[in-house]
């Protein structure tokens, strides 16, 4: 059993497919998907296809690339959006939440400040709600664990992690896994591969961050998430483990992650 622990099964590269695209990865040995939103427009859809998907779970968020567009208005539909949905089993996290610093555009005043203020908001967010957070850290660890040390929120995963050893484990330390995926698969990601194969199994989770991020036998493709089993594959190869144990770790880990995935159907 897999989880994929971030897939864009909205996205319009999938079009009409995405029921279709989670029916595979489900006969593939995906039991989850977790789909994040990436603005307040698409709150509905991501939580109704999540009801639809086999597997399907979702999260709420406003994604920092959307910033620029957003509004602090956006930020109380979000606060509505989870408050309505605290219930639902389905809702697992606030994400995609975060910072982007490798986007000229956004590194500059006052989009940077922008987008640290939206990040920090929905850090309260999921603080208040009791949820763990997906993190958005492109080339902005060490802001994005500057606002984590003021504003504790109950663990989550920081997504397509590639840091520094250090920084992996102050992420670790403040109680957050690190998502892996299809840049692993890559010879020449030399850094990530080090990552993935020594950070500490109990830390790491999957994910696909389909439709983007492709894997080596892919790329430049459309990702999809039935290429979790063999990006795992790819995973425990480098940590030198039998696929089917390195499953059941990163599907534990998920869990821990985002404990909601524990009742989801």
């Amino acid at each position: 059993m897999w989880i994929d622990t971030h897939c864009h099964l909205d996205a319009a590269e999938f079009g009409a497919e995405s029921l279709a695209v989670a029916q595979r990865a489900r006969e593939e040995g995906v039991a989850r998907i977790v789909i994040p939103a990436v603005n307040a427009a698409n709150f509905a859809t991501v939580a109704s296809l999540a009801q639809a998907a086999p597997g399907g779970c979702y999260a709420l968020g406003i994604h920092p690339i959307c910033v620029p567009g957003a509004t602090p208005a956006d930020l109380d539909r979000l606060r509505e959006a989870v408050h309505a949905a605290q219930q639902d089993p389905k809702l697992v996290a606030i994400g995609e939440i975060g910072l982007d610093y490798f986007i000229p555009a956004l590194t500059t005043p006052p989009m940077r400040e922008k987008q640290e203020y939206f990040y920090s908001e929905q850090l309260k967010i999921a603080r208040d709600a009791g949820l763990p957070v997906l993190l958005h850290v492109r080339r902005s660890q060490d802001m994005i664990l500057k606002h984590l040390r003021r504003i504790t929120v109950p663990g989550g995963i920081a997504h397509a992690f590639n840091g520094s050893f250090q920084q992996a484990g102050v992420f670790i330390g403040l109680g957050l896994k690190l998502g892996f995926g299809g840049a692993m698969t890559f010879t020449r990601a030399l850094q990530i591969r080090r990552l993935a194969a020594q950070v500490p199994l109990s830390s790491i989770v999957l994910e696909t961050d389909a439709p983007d991020i492709a894997p080596a036998w892919l790329h430049p493709g459309r990702n999809t998430p039935e290429e979790l089993p063999r990006i795992g594959a790819a995973l425990a190869a480098l940590r030198a483990m039998p696929a089917d144990e390195l499953a059941a770790a990163t599907t534990a880990n998920a869990r821990a992650a985002l404990p909601r995935l524990q009742t989801v159907n």
